[in-house]
């Protein structure tokens, strides 16, 4: 159950970062306050924020952020033990699991902040892509479903991320994605502790 506390951790600091941000959005500057609409969760990481104020919510948003990588990455270490896959589909699930975690925490350095999304993103599809077909293959198949629709929210974020008439709505979409993900993995995580329990 480690990924499912540490998600409900990693929720209530990411609150407490938001109450601790001092201001500023990519669509106002000087606004105050962290706005769920405008602002992205990565503004919480940034050592100033947007106003140029000192940043008193990183502190709150790395540990946040440790804790997540932390819990996900043991998910992707556990959850593969569970599901119908061959040893080299569970093999690729724990690689590319771990490979995009690893990459996320380096979102606290001064490399490029794009690029490292994009690593992440890219490894972290893998993994869900061999999470699916684990799902399917064990006939989890509203746990498979709802994986799905997590595939079709990121698409929609590569869309409005690529979009400038269209840009103004992804802080919010983000969040969405980024909720609706971490409940699936806590709902995959549930499911596992319900399966151990009964072979126990």
């Amino acid at each position: 159950m480690i990924p499912l506390f540490g998600t409900v951790l990693f929720a209530a600091l990411y609150f407490t970062a938001s109450l601790n941000y001092p201001g500023g959005s990519q669509f106002d500057k000087s606004a105050v306050g962290f706005s769920w609409v405008n602002n992205y969760w990565c503004n919480l990481l940034n050592d100033k924020a947007i106003n140029g104020q000192l940043n008193k919510a990183q502190p709150i948003a790395l540990t946040a952020m440790l804790i997540l990588c932390f819990s996900l990455t043991f998910f992707w270490l556990v959850f593969p033990k569970y599901i119908l896959l061959t040893n080299y589909g569970k093999l690729t699930i724990q690689i590319f699991g771990t490979l995009a975690m690893t990459s996320g925490i380096l979102l606290f350095t001064t490399l490029d902040h794009d690029f490292i999304t994009n690593l992440a993103s890219l490894f972290g599809l893998i993994a869900m892509i061999g999470t699916l077909s684990g799902l399917r293959k064990n006939g989890w198949k509203m746990l498979y479903y709802f994986g799905l629709f997590n595939l079709i929210l990121v698409g929609v974020n590569n869309l409005l991320y690529y979009n400038k008439e269209l840009i103004l709505y992804l802080p919010l979409i983000q969040k969405i994605t980024f909720a609706t993900f971490l409940i699936w993995i806590c709902c995959i995580d549930i499911k596992i502790y319900q399966l151990r329990k009964t072979t126990d």
